[in-house]
């Protein structure tokens, strides 16, 4: 699942930068540090997976509520609860719930509570084109996994100049798994239950409850 995570970050551009690593790491620190101002975050967004060697071709919808570490990601029928510390994989058509401890060990491994930061380290970055698409300009960012041995080949994340938040994200792997997710709504400072990110065994009792840890 590390492939859906990766997709929700946002960016803006000057074009003078072009190219240019250092200018596209000033210009992401701007936009992070926008998104971390707000309070919490609610996104709707398209999921594509491609490998045409395979003969592959994967489409569904999904969305995710992050505020501050904590997240609910709704993705291919599974709801994935992560109250900061513990996550919880909750599948009704399995009827099973699978309690772990979120991955941090795999720098290239991006989940929605990493988002916001993961370029920091193991990437190298830079600017690429502008596109035009539907009247926006969204500026592509480039990044590379430091790591040589790494599944992910580049990421490029498309970043809509004027709204300063992303469009769309392409994680193309080393077997040239394509992954695009595009962002089909981006809400900030919706009111939000205190619950939410809260796991409730209640709701789950007739589930198997599978601890990996």
């Amino acid at each position: 699942m590390k492939h859906i995570i990766t997709a929700i970050l946002l960016f803006f551009c000057i074009s003078t930068f072009a190219q240019d690593a250092s200018g596209a790491k000033h210009l992401l620190d701007e936009v992070t540090a926008k998104a971390k101002s707000y309070d919490n975050i609610s996104i709707d967004f398209k999921y594509v997976l491609q490998n045409t060697e395979e003969n592959i071709r994967q489409e569904t919808r999904g969305d995710v509520v992050m505020q501050g570490d904590k997240y609910v990601l709704n993705i291919l029928g599974v709801t994935r609860v992560f109250d900061g510390k513990t996550l919880y994989s909750i599948s009704p058509e399995d009827e099973e719930v699978t309690i772990s401890s979120e991955n941090t060990t795999d720098e290239n491994t991006i989940t929605p509570s990493k988002m916001l930061s993961f370029y920091e380290d193991g990437y190298n970055y830079s600017l690429d084109i502008v596109q035009n698409i539907k009247g926006r300009k969204i500026q592509i960012v480039k990044l590379i996994p430091i790591d040589s041995k790494a599944e992910i080949k580049e990421v490029l994340l498309g970043i809509d100049i004027k709204t300063k938040h992303i469009y769309n994200l392409i994680e193309i792997g080393i077997n040239n798994t394509r992954t695009t997710l595009t962002v089909n709504s981006f809400k900030t400072n919706a009111p939000l239950s205190k619950s939410l990110f809260t796991f409730d065994k209640k709701k789950y009792k007739d589930y198997y409850i599978n601890n990996i840890d």
